[in-house]
């Protein structure tokens, strides 16, 4: 009998329709386009705007596209993982809220925060539901509303974050496609140089953690910077290398949206070409648990099925990791 894998078979991303561009934010805090463009590679960023609107919100338009795209109901969804580092509420789970939104009234579902390798730690996850063979449908959401916690009087944070998320659905595969391989990493000593101080049970909220602006996301650049280019990079290399893979056998590398230079230093260290790399950061910015769909959705038609795909991400915690998966279906 042929090993069951968990394989991509539907991706849908959605962003807000607001751009908040690098003039716009030039007029908020000393800084200026050629400064944020040549540090980040960052443009533009979308940012949801609006009262009484939600990570959730987001989710919902990607997992509406989706379902059409793959032509089923949301009835036959059986399991719902959201990564987000902005649920709406601290609880219940944001995906029980999207769940009742979209009428999935079969499926149980969770939420995984693990910053921005969120949504590659939920991938991996969802991945054990299908090759147990105790579900078939498993959707898996990378979502963020990260213009709710931050600053935007703090131009160190400001000009990275946008809103904007994206789903894929998970279905079993016997063909040898799928996910094949992952390693993922955690290192809980990084919370000092990227975190949110207050809101949680260590600090909750007070008038004084708000008087001092404790609730919006705290960042020390060039620790996270260096231990990123490092880590996202040797995870990515160690996947391909037990794989018995080299550069020039790696269709499309899916890293995360944090920073151009980043990006670059991974595809460096793998031996991949830019031309083989997804990069939508330039107009999204770092949507944090949404960049990994995001790029899979904009890059969606340029997949074709059996490629090798590796995806790669780090985040606060410190988390990070790589995915190797074999792209299941062909441009529609």
């Amino acid at each position: 009998m042929s090993k069951i894998r968990a394989a991509i078979t539907a991706v849908n991303g959605w962003v807000p329709d607001y751009v908040l561009t690098n003039q716009e934010l030039e007029k908020m805090v000393d800084t200026n386009d050629e400064w944020i463009q040549s540090r980040t590679g960052i443009k533009e960023r979308r940012i949801l705007k609006g009262e009484n609107k939600g990570s959730s919100d987001i989710a919902i338009e990607a997992i509406k596209g989706l379902l059409d795209k793959r032509g089923i109901k949301p009835e036959e969804i059986e399991a719902v993982i959201c990564a987000t580092t902005t649920p709406d509420m601290v609880f219940p789970a944001t995906a029980n809220i999207i769940s009742d939104k979209m009428g999935m009234k079969n499926a149980f579902g969770y939420d995984v925060s693990a910053a921005c390798s969120g949504f590659l730690f939920s991938l991996v996850t969802g991945s054990k539901f299908i090759e147990s063979g105790q579900y078939k449908k498993v959707l898996v959401v990378g979502v963020d509303k990260m213009s709710a916690i931050i600053d935007y009087s703090d131009r160190a944070t400001c000009i990275i974050f946008g809103d904007g998320g994206g789903a894929v659905l998970l279905e079993p595969d016997e063909s040898g496609n799928g996910i094949i391989d992952s390693i993922l990493k955690s290192d809980g000593s990084g919370r000092h140089y990227l975190h949110q101080k207050a809101g949680g049970s260590l600090k909750p909220a007070s008038i004084e953690t708000i008087n001092a602006r404790e609730h919006f996301v705290f960042q020390e650049g060039q620790t996270v910077f260096k231990f990123a280019v490092v880590n996202m990079a040797e995870v990515s290399a160690e996947v391909m290398e037990r794989n018995n893979l080299k550069g020039e056998d790696i269709a499309w590398l899916v890293p995360h949206q944090a920073n151009k230079r980043i990006i670059d230093a991974t595809a460096k260290r793998m031996g991949i070409g830019s031309e083989k790399v997804m990069m939508n950061i330039d107009r999204y910015g770092n949507t944090t648990n949404g960049t990994l769909p995001l790029c899979l959705w904009d890059y969606e038609k340029k997949l074709h099925k059996g490629d090798n795909v590796m995806l790669a991400a780090f985040g606060g915690g410190f988390t990070w990791g790589a995915v190797y998966l074999k792209w299941a279906y062909d441009p529609s």
